[in-house]
């Protein structure tokens, strides 16, 4: 028997009751994650940042930075000195002693050059007849200067340096080396074959065929040199040196010391052009 309240017989609806809401949430709302942070918590980078900015620097802080500022510029210029004055850096060990070697020699002269200056001064000053004293001084003086000129003939203790060139291949410019090389080591006097070696002296011509001041020479090449041996040999066989160069052309070199060399090919006395004396 179906009930007033429901005649067509239909069941009723069943209503569902709606989802307590939560406070502060909206329906369907996923809840919060935790992070574990509570509020007023600074993270580690906020902390980082804040020990470090703003900086906080001390004086001995200020001072050890200036000291290594300081030694770092004077490193740097240090540094930079080392490399602008180091031409000689790339130089070969030969090299190297035969320079120091010339630079020991010339050295060497020059005190032996004032000493003599100041002993010709001290007889001066102390002779009585300083008339004569200069004199003499001026003989003396007229002689040098002549074995220097080739005007007159010299002897002394010396070396005598023989070339043998079979195959022609020493050049003129080879020649002039071992030249340059023997004045460096403090030669005195010097005579090729029968020239006599001077301050203008030049070699042209190619092997087989030079010339020394326009007068052709052949091989052997002989030079006479009056001057300290224990200086002039070392100065041709150093590494490098004249003898070194002579045998890779295939040319051989022998040095042979004297306790006496005459050099005695002189040069006719020529007068200057242009120069004169300033004491005229």
């Amino acid at each position: 028997m179906n009930s007033e309240e429901n005649p067509k017989g239909e069941e009723p609806e069943s209503v569902t009751p709606p989802a307590e809401e939560q406070p502060g949430k909206q329906i369907g709302e996923q809840p919060e994650e935790q992070t574990g942070e509570q509020p007023g918590e600074q993270t580690g980078r906020q902390r980082l940042v804040a020990v470090l900015w703003p900086p906080r620097v001390t004086r001995a802080q200020l001072i050890v930075a200036l000291l290594l500022f300081v030694l770092g510029l004077g490193l740097a210029i240090q540094v930079r000195s080392n490399s602008d004055n180091s031409a000689l850096r790339g130089a070969r060990q030969e090299d190297l002693v035969r320079i120091l070697d010339e630079l020991d020699n010339r050295t060497q002269r020059l005190e032996d050059e004032k000493q003599r200056l100041e002993d010709q001064r001290t007889e001066l000053e102390s002779s009585s007849d300083q008339a004569e004293e200069a004199r003499k001084q001026t003989l003396q003086k007229e002689q040098q200067l002549g074995i220097l000129a080739g005007t007159v003939a010299a002897q002394g203790p010396g070396i005598t340096l023989t070339i043998q060139d079979p195959s022609g291949t020493v050049e003129s410019d080879m020649l002039l080396d071992a030249i340059q090389e023997l004045r460096a080591a403090g030669a005195e006097a010097i005579q090729v074959n029968d020239t006599r070696v001077v301050a203008d002296t030049y070699f042209t011509g190619t092997g087989g065929d030079i010339e020394v001041d326009g007068k052709r020479i052949t091989a052997p090449y002989t030079f006479k040199v009056i001057g300290k041996p224990q200086d002039l040999e070392p100065a041709l066989n150093i590494p490098g040196g004249v003898v070194q160069t002579l045998e890779k052309e295939q040319a051989t070199a022998t040095v042979a010391r004297s306790e006496k060399i005459v050099v005695d090919a002189l040069r006719p006395a020529k007068r200057p052009d242009y120069a004169r004396s300033s004491s005229q």
